[in-house]
C-alpha cells in the first residue's frame, strides 16, 4: 500500500481536487481491473480513451483518478489529479508505486528494427554464463534469472514492466536486458524507468501502419536516447546512417560500433559458413556458432555492452564462443537427404534481405534456395510487395503464403505481395494460402543439398486467423516433414 501523495512525484501535476493522503493498493489504467482502493489512470490510447471509463472505475471502487482532462462531474470522496500527460504519468506512478526498481538494477535497453531480440537474449545468456543473475524482457520470453515468464508484448505496459523489475530486484538480479520497441517509447511505457545503457541496432522500413511516416518512426527511437541520463551510456551502430542521429541531444556517454567504418568497437568476419563464424572483434579472434553478417553485428553489440559494463575482455570472448542461436532466429536444421531448413523471424524487408544474403553468401551455387514467406495482416501494407520482390530476387523458388492474417483475408495479403513480383519471376512463384501446406510443398520441391528458408514467424508458436490464435510452429512442421520425406 502507498499514499497517493507519495506516488505522484514528478508526474507533472496541473490541478488536484480532493485529498492526496488517500491509500492506494493498486494502480490500473484498464477499468476492468479496478478494485477497492485502486488508483485509475485515464490514458488516451490508440483504440480507447480511458477518460470514458472514469465513472466505471469509480463504481468499481477507485478512490483516486489521474487524468489529462477533468470530468464535468466530480464525485464526492474521490480525489482527482489532473496532469499534463497521463500516459507519461502512468509510467512514473508505476515506478514510484514499486519503489523505483530500475534504480536497483543495471538496466540495458536495446532498440532498433532488427536484432533487438537476439542482442537482448544473448546478453542475458552471456551474463548468466559469467555468473551474474540477470533479467530478460523480450518478445520471446521474460526471465528472472533462468526462470521463464511468458511474454505478450515486445515491451510490457508500464505497470507490468515495473512489477517485473521489482521482482528482479527482490530476487537479487544485478542486470536486466530489455527490448525497447518504438511503440513502447511512443506510448510512454518506459516513462520513469532508469536505464544504465541503451543500444541502437539499426532502423529500416517497419511499423508504418502505426507511425505513419519513416521520420516519425525515427523520432520514436530517438526519444529513447534523448531521455537517457548523464550516468548512462548510449551505444549505436555507426554503419546505419541513422545511428549517429540517435546520439544528437543525448546526455549519456556516447559510443559506437561498426563493421564498415571507424568506431569505438569494430569487427571483421574472418571465416563464415553454416557451422559458424570466425570473427575479429577489436583485434581479438573469436569463434561463434551463430551465422551471418547480421549476427556479426549482434556479437559486436554484445561485446561492446559487456565491455562498457566493466567485464574483462577475455571473459567476454570466452562466453561469446559458447553462445547459441536464439529461438526462431536463423535456426538451422538438416534432413537425412541433405536438405537444409532455416527458420527465421524475418518479417521486414531488411531482415529478409539480410537472411537471404547470408544464405547466398554461404551456398555453393549448385543448390536451390526455396523461400516460404508471408506478411502479417492488419499491419504495414507497404512492405508486402517489397518483401515478395526481395524473395524473388534472392531465391530460386518462392512460395507466398499466410503469416498471421489476423482479421484480414489472407488471399488479399498474398495479392498485395504479388504486386511486387516482376514478370521475369512469375515462373518461380507459387501461392499457397495454407502455411503448413506451403512448408510441406517447399520440402517436396527440395532436392539433395537445397536450402529452404521459412521466414516471418520464427519463434511464434501460433498462427492468428480471424482474431483467433491457433497452435502453429514453423520449426516443428519443418522437422516433421523432414522426418516423413527421409
Amino acid at each position: 500500500m502507498k499514499l497517493l501523495k507519495d506516488i505522484l512525484y514528478k508526474t507533472g501535476i496541473v490541478n488536484v481536487v480532493g485529498s492526496t493522503q488517500v491509500a492506494v493498493e493498486k494502480v490500473c489504467f484498464d477499468s476492468r481491473l479496478v478494485e477497492k482502493l485502486s488508483l485509475f489512470v485515464a490514458v488516451k490510447g490508440t483504440q480507447v480513451d480511458g477518460h470514458n471509463f472514469i465513472d466505471t472505475a469509480i463504481e468499481k471502487g477507485a478512490q483516486a483518478i489521474v487524468c489529462q482532462i477533468m470530468p464535468r462531474t466530480i464525485v464526492p470522496g474521490v480525489t482527482y489529479v489532473e496532469v499534463l500527460d497521463s500516459s507519461n504519468a502512468l509510467g512514473i506512478i508505476a515506478s514510484n508505486f514499486y519503489d523505483n526498481p530500475s534504480a536497483e538494477i543495471k538496466l540495458i535497453g536495446v532498440t532498433g528494427t532488427n536484432g533487438k531480440t537476439t542482442t537482448a537474449t544473448l546478453l542475458h545468456d552471456l551474463f548468466t554464463q559469467l555468473g551474474y543473475k540477470s533479467g530478460l524482457l523480450s518478445t520471446v520470453v521474460n526471465k528472472i534469472g533462468v526462470k521463464p515468464i511468458p511474454s505478450t508484448h515486445t515491451t510490457p505496459d508500464a505497470i507490468q514492466l515495473n512489477e517485473l523489475l521489482r521482482k528482479m530486484a527482490d530476487e537479487d538480479c544485478q542486470y536486466c536486458f530489455m527490448e525497447v520497441s518504438s511503440h513502447a517509447i511512443h506510448q510512454n511505457r518506459i516513462a520513469g524507468v532508469e536505464f544504465k545503457g541503451a543500444v541502437f541496432t539499426n532502423i529500416t522500413h517497419d511499423h508504418l501502419d502505426y507511425h505513419k511516416t519513416f521520420n516519425e518512426y525515427i523520432k520514436a527511437k530517438k526519444m529513447f536516447f534523448d531521455n537517457l541520463s548523464e550516468n548512462a551510456f548510449a551505444l549505436v551502430n555507426k554503419d546505419d546512417k541513422n545511428g549517429m542521429v540517435m546520439l544528437q541531444n543525448t546526455k549519456a556517454h556516447q559510443y559506437s560500433y561498426a563493421m564498415k567504418s571507424m568506431a569505438d568497437y569494430t569487427c571483421k568476419i574472418v571465416e563464415n559458413d553454416f557451422s559458424g563464424m570466425l570473427l575479429n572483434i577489436c583485434g581479438q579472434e573469436v569463434w561463434t556458432k551463430l551465422i551471418g553478417g547480421f549476427n556479426a553485428y549482434n556479437m559486436l553489440a554484445i561485446y561492446s555492452v559487456a565491455e562498457l559494463l566493466g567485464i574483462e575482455k577475455l571473459e567476454i570472448l570466452k562466453s561469446i564462443s559458447k553462445l547459441t542461436s536464439v529461438d526462431g532466429r536463423f535456426q538451422y536444421i538438416k534432413s537425412n537427404n541433405n536438405v537444409a531448413g532455416i527458420v527465421d523471424y524475418a518479417h521486414t524487408p531488411d531482415a529478409l534481405k539480410n537472411v537471404l544474403k547470408t544464405i547466398n553468401d554461404l551456398r555453393t551455387g549448385n543448390e536451390q534456395v526455396i523461400t516460404v514467406v508471408g506478411c502479417g495482416g492488419d499491419r504495414d501494407k507497404e512492405k508486402r510487395p517489397v518483401m515478395a520482390q526481395i524473395a524473388c530476387d534472392m531465391s530460386d523458388k518462392v512460395i507466398l503464403t499466410s503469416d498471421n492474417p489476423r482479421t484480414e483475408d489472407p488471399e488479399e495479403i498474398i495479392k498485395d505481395m504479388r504486386a511486387g513480383v516482376e514478370a521475369i519471376h512469375f515462373k518461380k512463384v507459387l501461392a499457397i494460402t495454407n502455411r503448413e501446406e506451403a512448408i510441406k510443398t517447399a520440402c517436396s520441391l527440395a532436392e539433395d543439398g537445397d536450402i529452404i528458408l521459412v521466414a516471418g514467424k520464427g519463434h511464434e508458436k501460433y498462427q492468428e486467423i480471424k482474431g483467433i490464435k491457433m497452435p502453429f510452429d514453423d520449426l516443428q512442421i519443418l522437422n516433421q516433414t523432414f522426418e516423413i520425406l527421409k
